[in-house]
């Protein structure tokens, strides 16, 4: 929490100062009402008071709790203005640390986690302040200062107002002690329900297809119904507390009454009149001791959850990512768009197998170099290391003469473009998609957008859309077919004009004509750009200069086509189980 309240501006103090300063108004306004209804009491003692009399005590009391009021609703204004400004700021420091994050600082906390903590768990905290100010800190500073009224006044009515304060505190220990270990397991249980959902929702063709739908609903029946009995159990420990809060102060007014009527039932009769007055004044008071404990109460109804999201932020805004970009970046001192692998091992972990290990290659300026494997292979994470989505592990990685962690990340990601194995696509229209981010570049105009379109075979089906480049696109491209997709990812790739360029399997939804067509144009027209290609296919990558065949992390060959399907076992395997020994030949 302390960690949390550090990020409040100057601004935000402020009005966290004023806000306790009007709370503190508004109890004294409250505090100084009983004083007149004493006058008012007192007054009523003598025949001669007449009604004008009693006016001014009763306008004052009329003005006190008009301007009690209008202070509450300043309070609440503060601190609504608090909550949303510190929540808006707060949320975009998380969102901004999120996308610093490497690949592996996501799959740390998981997609599902930190959509739960930039929602859910900021909800909290905006709870906090919203409730914190208004009622809980308003709470302690009524109990303290009308107990500090009643000290003194009567012993006897003293004695009932700290039994019900003391059956107020154990009350409360006792709520806290069980209903706080179990905030934490709620949130996780909120992330797991989001997770079966998301899971469920992306994959709603497969449980289609495959009549699942029974076995996804018992899934998120079974996490729905863990959650919501959990939810249940501190819900209703919170529920005790308004009737058992009811109860002590029915029974404290009660107590007072019984008192007051046994002393004014002792008294001489000229001293009933001022018994009862002190009993109404003290009765009063002693209300204003137990709501201060009721709003103290609310704190212990939000603080454990609050507690739990302030922990799970904190967690995601004090950890930084693995990805450190120098302050300043160096430039390539060699031939432009070369790639030197000198002996690259990755591993995901200090501790775990390393992914691929021993990497030597060097793709010259221009070249074509392959990646094919079996699935596992580490084909994939090796091209991800040069846009350092995850760093080397053992080696390093040159760009132009240039470790690749000595560039910045903004120059470094100016010079590749990279196309993912599942083509990402954003909401928005195609010239938003294709003229995405900043490069070199940017921004592009509609010419050299259709020029990428071309060349990634993609111009014919967008001439075909009624609103051409600013045709709308859904999230994630789902009005876009999986071929589509691609070929608009590669585009974008190719707008950028970048010296590399990284195909990550992103020919996989290509059929074998547009997969042709797609590679001699790329030949044709990106001859100073060098290409990595991570493909399945034998027949994407048998131009390539260099082909480099994985097995397990490691190169098991290196070379042409034609010479590793003269000699090496795998990369023949591979081949033969995709075209036949004649189709290979005529390809050679």
């Amino acid at each position: 929490m302390k960690k949390l309240f550090k990020r409040l501006n100057s601004k935000e103090w402020l009005m966290v100062l004023a806000s306790i300063a009007f709370v503190c108004l508004t109890v004294w306004l409250e505090l100084e009402v009983p004083n007149y209804m004493s006058e008012i009491t007192k007054l009523l003692q003598f025949p001669d008071t007449t009604t004008s009399e009693l006016w001014s005590p009763g306008l004052k009391m009329l003005g006190l709790s008009l301007a009690s009021f209008g202070a509450s609703v300043m309070v609440g204004f503060m601190a609504s203005r608090l909550a949303a400004s510190f929540t808006t700021r707060l949320r975009k420091d998380i969102f901004h640390r999120v996308l610093d994050y490497s690949d592996a600082e996501i799959k740390h906390f998981s997609i599902p986690s930190l959509l739960t903590r930039t929602t859910n768990d900021l909800t909290q905290i905006q709870l906090l302040f919203t409730m914190g100010l208004q009622v809980v800190t308003r709470g302690p500073i009524m109990a303290i200062w009308a107990l500090s009224k009643i000290v003194g006044k009567s012993d006897n009515w003293l004695w009932a107002v700290t039994g019900a304060v003391l059956i107020n505190l154990v009350m409360m220990t006792i709520l806290v002690t069980l209903a706080f270990p179990k905030q934490t397991i709620v949130q996780k249980l909120t992330d797991r329900l989001n997770s079966i959902t998301r899971e469920g929702l992306i994959g709603i063709r497969i449980v289609r297809a495959y009549n699942a739908e029974d076995y996804q609903n018992r899934k998120f029946a079974q996490a729905n119904e863990e959650l919501t009995s959990l939810n249940l159990f501190v819900s209703r420990l919170m529920a005790l507390m308004n009737p058992v809060m009811m109860t002590i102060s029915s029974s404290l007014g009660l107590a007072i009454y019984w008192i007051g009527a046994y002393l004014i039932n002792r008294a001489e009769v000229p001293d009933k009149l001022p018994i009862f007055s002190d009993m109404v004044v003290f009765m009063s008071y002693a209300m204003q001791v137990v709501m201060g404990f009721m709003m103290m109460s609310a704190l212990f109804i939000i603080l454990p959850r609050v507690l739990v999201s302030t922990k799970r932020i904190n967690e995601v805004l004090d950890l930084t990512s693995s990805i450190i970009s120098p302050q300043q970046s160096q430039s390539g001192a060699v031939e432009s768009a070369q790639i030197i692998f000198d002996d690259v091992t990755f591993r995901y972990s200090d501790t775990s197998e390393p992914v691929i290990e021993h990497i030597n290659f060097t793709a010259k300026a221009g070249d074509t170099v392959a990646f094919i494997g079996s699935t596992g292979s580490g084909k994939s994470t090796l091209v991800n290391l040069i846009p350092r989505f995850y760093d080397v592990s053992e080696g390093q990685i040159l760009l132009d003469g240039v470790d690749v962690r000595d560039y910045s990340q903004a120059d470094l990601h100016a010079k590749v473009g990279y196309i993912p194995q599942k083509a990402v696509l954003f909401s928005g229209d195609i010239r938003s998609n294709i003229d995405f981010g900043e490069s070199k570049e940017s921004p592009l105009n509609d010419e050299a957008i259709w020029e990428a379109l071309d060349l990634a075979q993609a111009k014919s089906f967008v001439e075909e859309k009624e609103d051409g480049l600013s045709s709308p696109v859904a999230q994630s491209g789902s009005n876009f077919s999986g071929g589509q997709r691609q070929r608009l990812a590669i585009a974008r790739a190719l707008a950028r004009k970048p010296e590399i360029l990284i195909f990550d399997d992103s020919f996989s939804a290509l059929d074998y004509r547009t997969d042709r067509m797609l590679r001699e144009e790329l030949a044709a027209h990106t001859v100073g750009m060098t290409k990595l290609i991570v493909a399945q296919r034998i027949s994407t990558i048998m131009d390539a200069d260099q082909i480099l065949v994985l097995d397990k992390g490691k190169v098991v060959g290196q070379g042409t086509h034609k010479e590793l399907l003269a000699s090496n076992e795998v990369y023949q395997e591979i081949a033969y189980s995709q075209l036949s020994k004649e189709e290979l030949e005529n390809e050679q």
